[in-house]
């Protein structure tokens, strides 16, 4: 693990992390170790629902879909890891071991400008061609310009279909999110998988735990713009940020549909996951596909089949309304289960979205000051703290003493937070 210290998004210093877990390295946290699988494209709804059946034998049955749409599985042991590995390894789908290449999940989006798919699959190829040392968060990010946006998703390069008008197709552009990423320019699909490995061994020659962020920042873009040379044209116009949601109806290019649906707060039981994907199965859809914000798509099927999966969705707790007072909030998994937690940070999220007003008011509930579970700065962060808790409120910090408080005591303090700043805005 690096040693330095790097401030995060509550704005406090801590330690940098020096790896990601995977399938084959899992961490340990609170509740055991947590393996991490990024899926590289659709999952067969048979391979899912037997993926999360080995969750539910080898671990302790919580599975969890995060942001950048990963999927973790929590509560392995030395033992248990290994076989865990073993019976992903049998299953039909492919996933990322190496640099994460993240891209659109709908597979035939009649909106998307580009074949992202096919895309992320060529440049994972070329990455893999030239075995870099890269630091182990480094990722690559493909937005086709559909209506699932992944503008949220901060990489060290990203590309982004451009409108129309623009006939080279891509805009490049490095270290950031769909906002704060340094514009390089634009090219073609069929340019843009070895431009990436080149702009990725660039990276790599500043070190094996450089970003492409820092570099940039300390460096400019134009060791960058010199490998890139004429593969990449001016750039008229930053493409303009979406909002992104999976969840809801979605309708692919054959006329038939997807359902999106969110996991609350990011995490579910195995046995949920499987009974979804069951009753999906059964009403036709043959493919599960993860998605950016906790999120997960099921297709293909009709559209009143949607409406009834989403029906059941709904009955198995999942979130199906994009209103849901439970999107509003993001919440790591907080204490006992991760080892960092000083307060059940889900717990009190799902107490505390059960007690919201109407509006879109965004909260972040941290177990630690790490600040997992939200890059950016929310409105309100409720933070633990080994004194107790912290509430963050534009920028101020205001100390909580963990002597008396209970967890309706900071569900209360929390809604009554809300509530005055709903009412000032």
């Amino acid at each position: 693990m690096s040693r330095n210290p790097v401030r995060n998004a509550l704005g406090r210093e801590t330690l940098a992390r020096g790896a990601c877990p995977c399938l084959a390295e899992p961490m340990e946290t609170g509740d055991g170790l947590l393996a991490r699988i990024v899926p590289s494209g659709l999952i067969p709804i048979d391979a899912f629902a037997a993926l999360c059946a080995a969750a539910r034998t080898h671990g302790n049955g919580l599975m969890e879909i995060t942001a950048r749409g990963s999927l973790q599985v929590r509560g392995l042991n030395e033992t248990s890891a290994p076989r865990f590995a073993s019976a992903v390894e049998t299953l039909d789908f492919a996933f990322d071991e190496h640099v994460p290449v993240v891209a659109n999940p709908l597979p035939t989006d009649p909106a998307a400008r580009i074949r992202a798919s096919g895309i992320a699959s060529a440049t994972r190829a070329a990455i893999a061609a030239r075995a870099l040392c890269l630091a182990p968060k480094v990722s690559v990010v493909i937005d086709d310009g559909g209506p699932i946006s992944l503008d949220t998703l901060a990489a060290d390069i990203r590309l982004r279909a451009v409108d129309p008008g623009e006939s080279s197709g891509l805009a490049v552009s490095l270290g950031g999110d769909g906002d704060t990423a340094t514009p390089l320019g634009v090219t073609t699909p069929h340019i843009a998988p070895a431009l990436v490995a080149d702009l990725l061994a660039v990276l790599a020659d500043y070190g094996p735990q450089a970003r492409m962020r820092d570099v940039v920042a300390r460096e400019g873009a134009a060791p960058f713009m010199r490998i890139a040379g004429d593969r990449v044209a001016p750039l008229k116009e930053r493409p303009a940020t979406r909002a992104m949601e999976a969840i809801g109806l979605h309708r692919l290019h054959d006329g038939s549909c997807a359902i999106g649906v969110a996991l609350p707060f990011g995490q579910a039981q195995a046995l949920d996951l499987i009974a979804l994907s069951q009753i999906a199965g059964a009403n036709g859809a043959d493919w599960v596909a993860l998605a950016p914000q906790r999120s997960l798509l099921l297709g293909p099927i009709g559209e009143m089949t949607a409406f009834a999966l989403g029906t059941a969705a709904d009955t198995l707790g999942f979130v199906v309304d994009a209103r849901d007072a439970r999107r509003r909030i993001a919440a790591c998994a907080g204490a006992p289960a991760c080892a960092s937690g000083y307060i059940p940070a889900r717990q009190l999220a799902a107490q505390i979205a059960e007690r919201l007003p109407q509006g879109d008011f965004a909260l972040h509930v941290s177990g630690c000051p790490k600040g997992c579970a939200r890059p950016r700065p929310a409105p309100l962060t409720i933070v633990g703290t080994s004194h107790g808790a912290d509430f963050i409120c534009g920028g101020e910090v205001r100390h909580l003493s963990g002597d008396a408080l209970s967890t309706d005591d900071l569900v209360a303090r929390a809604v009554q937070r809300i509530v005055a700043e709903s009412e000032d805005a």
